[in-house]
């Protein structure tokens, strides 16, 4: 445990299920906060790998192991349930094995939730990408958040959209339990909207983008690409076809007003090389004006062009795994009749 003086105790839990190759970064960028007190627990939620051997390295972080699954939970809200018991603070700051939380972060943030008297805080932290797939991909699966989830709408008490960001959840403790914390969503694959949900229904809640404070890296390979996405696209856009037929409509506009246009002026069909380089540039502009307002620079824009049939594979497949298989498969657990 961290002190300070005259703040306010933070408890800050990590559910952790074969992460070792990020515990160590998160826990070390947790550890060197400055001017908050706190406490760090992470649950270790059955992992095969080395990830409790490497939280327990750790001088002063918590380890506690997840509760067996039972019946109706899911993996990530048994692991922070299983937390909660020990939890002393006043805020309740839920955050993933992935993030790197930046100095002072930790402060800023309570002192945030504090002048905005909310009852929940949670960021969208900055999305860092290391391969061309993820480069592709993310910046247009945020676009589209930020279309459904606008920070602004979420922001306003006269609208009844709600959302939030498992990556950085601070609770206000009275309002977590106030709402039955992760019990209340043990079913879900989504806790983290509808916790929001439910706080938006009872308290208030604020939603940002925060590159300042937090930064993530979701997915390593293509296939924790695939398999997250495929979890949750499905929940976060229900109109999961419509989106798709309108996507790769986009990408054809885009990709082939471009090779007309160029085959119409080689051919001397001026006014026809026009026409078809509007379209490609119309729909190159919304795409570009989705990934720029979500956060991301110009380059991805250029790179979510790429983006675009993969988004829609990725919808179509998590469309059938919610309507079709309905099972979906989640760091080694398979969860039936979703």
């Amino acid at each position: 445990m961290t002190n300070a003086r005259n703040s306010p105790l933070v408890s800050v839990v990590i559910p952790a299920r074969n992460e070792d190759e990020n515990i160590g970064t998160c826990l070390k960028s947790l550890l060197r906060q400055e001017g908050i007190a706190f406490e760090i627990y992470v649950v270790d939620d059955h992992s095969t790998d080395r990830t409790r051997e490497i939280a327990q390295s750790y001088a002063g972080v918590i380890v506690l192991p997840a509760h067996e699954l039972q019946p109706g939970w899911r993996g990530k809200a048994n692991a922070i349930w299983t937390a909660v018991p020990y939890l002393k603070g006043e805020w309740l700051l839920f955050t993933d094995a992935d993030t790197t939380h930046l100095p002072g972060s930790l402060a800023a943030s309570v002192q945030e939730a504090l002048e905005c008297k909310t009852d929940l805080l949670s960021y969208s932290p900055f999305q860092e990408a290391g391969t061309l797939g993820e480069k592709c991909v993310q910046p247009v699966v945020f676009g589209e958040l930020n279309q459904v989830f606008n920070y602004a709408e979420v922001n306003d008490a006269a609208k009844a959209v709600a959302a939030a960001n498992g990556q950085f959840m601070l609770f206000r403790r009275e309002a977590y339990l106030r709402i039955g914390g992760h019990e209340t969503v043990k079913g879900s694959l989504l806790e983290d909207v509808d916790l929001a949900q439910l706080i938006k229904k009872n308290g208030r809640l604020r939603f940002r983008h925060a590159p300042d404070c937090i930064h993530t890296r979701m997915y390593r390979t293509f296939s924790q690409l695939e398999e997250g996405w495929t979890k949750n696209l499905s929940l976060l856009f229900p109109n999961a076809a419509s989106l798709a037929f309108r996507r790769i409509c986009e990408f054809v506009a885009i990709l082939g007003g471009t090779l007309g246009c160029a085959l119409s002026l080689i051919l001397a069909h001026a006014w026809m090389g026009i026409l078809l380089l509007a379209t490609a540039m119309v729909a190159f502009s919304n795409l570009m004006i989705r990934i720029r307002r979500a956060g991301f620079p110009v380059l991805a824009g250029v790179l979510g062009i790429g983006g675009l049939p993969i988004f829609v594979y990725l919808l179509a497949r998590s469309y059938r795994a919610f309507h079709v298989s309905h099972e979906i498969n989640w760091r080694g657990r398979t969860y039936k009749n979703v």
